[in-house]
C-alpha cells in the first residue's frame, strides 16, 4: 500500500496528469483496501481404532480425521496429506467439491503392524489453505498373556428358499431348507413382499425342510423370504414368483379345416374337420355346424383335462356333382369358427369295352 499512496502523489505532481488519473489512483487504492474473501480450513485431530491393541498381531489400525472448509467459491479443491510419527509422510491426496458455505468431510489412512509400537498421526492441509492437526496417538502391544483367549461363534445356518408355482391350482408353494451346525431349535419366519406372514420353530438335526402355501384368489405377483429369527440371524433372500388364476369359464374357441380337392367318379363322399378347444379345466361345450350358411342341430363335445385341451369333430359331405360346399362351426354362448371350402369334380366313368361273342 505504501508503493502505491507512493505512486500515487507522483501522478498528482506530474504536471502533465489530470483530475481523472486521481479518481483511478483513488479506485486502486480502494480495491487494495478490500481484500478478496479468503476459505477457511480446520482439521481434527485424527483419532486411532483400536487406540490401544494389546493382542495377536498383525494387528491393523485405522486413522480418521475430518477436515472442515468454508467455501467462498463455487468449485474448491482441498489437498491434504498424512504425518506419522516416525517422520514419514504420504502421498498429497486432493479432492473437489462444489457449493459455498461450510463443509465437513472424513479421511481416513490405515496402516498394519506387525510388532509393538507408540506413535501418532496428524493431518496437514495444503491447500485451499494451510493448516496441521494436533497428534492423535496411538499404542500397538503384540504380546499374548494367559488371559489371552479366542471367543469361538457357532456357525450361523445356512438357509435357502425356492418357490414355484401352480398356475392350475392358483397357488404357489414356498419351499424352504434350513441348514444348521448341531440339533438346535430355530425359529423362523416367511416374508411376502416385505410382510410377515407366518412364524413357527423347529427342531433341526442337520437340515429340514419347511413349507408356506399362498392362495390368492386373483392373479398375484411378488417376492418371499424364509428369515430365521433365532438363534441367530440369517435370511434366503428374496426369491420372485408370479401366480396366475385362470378365470372361473374357460374359454373356447374352434376351427375347421377342409378336406383335400376331388377329382374323380361320383358320387363322392368327403369329411370337414372340425377343432374345439379350450383354455382350462373341464367344460361341457355345445356346438353345431354351419353347412353352407345353414344352421345345423346343437350337438355336445365334453372337454376334461388340465390346461388348454382340444378335441376334433367331423362332418360327412356327400357330393353327387360337381360344386363346392362350405363349413363353419358354431359355439353355444361364444365365437363362430372361419369358413372352410371343400371342392368336388365329377368325372365320368371310362365306358366298358365290349367282350367279342363267339
Amino acid at each position: 500500500m505504501a508503493m502505491l499512496a507512493t505512486m500515487a502523489t507522483g501522478l498528482l505532481f506530474t504536471p502533465a496528469a489530470s483530475a481523472s488519473a486521481g479518481q483511478t489512483a483513488t479506485a486502486a487504492t480502494s480495491a487494495v483496501a478490500k481484500p478478496k474473501p479468503r476459505p477457511a480450513v480446520w482439521a481434527g485431530t485424527p483419532k486411532a481404532s483400536p487406540s490401544k491393541h494389546n493382542g495377536k498381531c498383525p494387528v491393523k489400525v485405522t486413522f480418521s480425521s475430518q477436515i472442515k472448509v468454508k467455501a467462498v467459491k463455487s468449485k474448491t479443491t482441498v489437498a491434504y496429506r498424512w504425518l506419522r510419527g516416525d517422520g514419514s509422510k504420504s502421498k498429497v491426496k486432493s479432492f473437489t467439491f462444489r457449493g459455498k458455505g461450510v463443509k465437513h468431510f472424513t479421511v481416513k489412512e490405515s496402516a498394519t503392524f506387525k510388532g509393538d509400537v507408540k506413535g501418532w498421526q496428524a493431518i496437514q492441509l495444503v491447500a485451499p489453505r494451510g493448516a496441521t492437526s494436533a497428534k492423535g496417538r496411538f499404542a500397538v502391544s503384540c504380546g499374548g498373556g494367559e488371559d489371552d483367549y479366542e471367543v469361538v461363534k457357532p456357525p450361523r445356518p445356512r438357509v435357502d428358499a425356492r418357490i414355484w408355482v401352480d398356475e392350475g391350482d392358483c397357488k404357489a408353494t414356498l419351499v424352504g431348507r434350513i441348514s444348521a451346525s448341531g440339533t438346535r431349535w430355530v425359529r423362523y419366519q416367511w416374508v411376502v413382499n416385505g410382510h410377515v406372514v407366518d412364524r413357527d420353530a423347529v427342531r433341526v438335526d442337520g437340515s429340514r425342510r419347511v413349507f408356506h402355501v399362498i392362495s390368492p384368489r386373483d392373479d398375484f405377483r411378488g417376492w418371499a423370504s424364509l428369515e430365521i429369527v433365532g438363534p441367530v440371524d440369517a435370511s434366503s433372500g428374496r426369491e420372485y414368483f408370479k401366480i396366475r388364476c385362470e378365470d372361473e369359464a374357460p374359454k373356447v374357441s374352434a376351427s375347421v379345416s377342409a378336406p383335400s380337392d376331388y377329382s374323380g367318379v361320383c358320387p363322392a363322399t368327403r369329411a370337414f374337420t372340425g377343432t374345439i378347444s379350450a383354455s382350462h379345466g373341464h367344460v361341457a361345450v355345445k356346438y353345431r355346424w354351419i353347412r353352407d350358411g345353414v344352421a345345423g342341430a346343437w350337438q355336445s363335445q365334453y372337454i376334461g383335462g388340465r390346461g388348454f385341451q382340444s378335441v376334433s369333430v367331423t362332418d360327412v359331405w356327400s357330393a353327387s356333382a360337381s360344386g363346392e360346399s362350405k363349413r363353419a362351426i358354431e359355439v353355444q354362448g361364444g365365437s363362430t369358427s372361419s369358413t372352410a371350402t371343400g371342392k368336388v369334380t365329377c368325372v365320368a366313368p371310362p365306358t366298358p369295352t365290349p367282350t367279342p361273342s363267339a
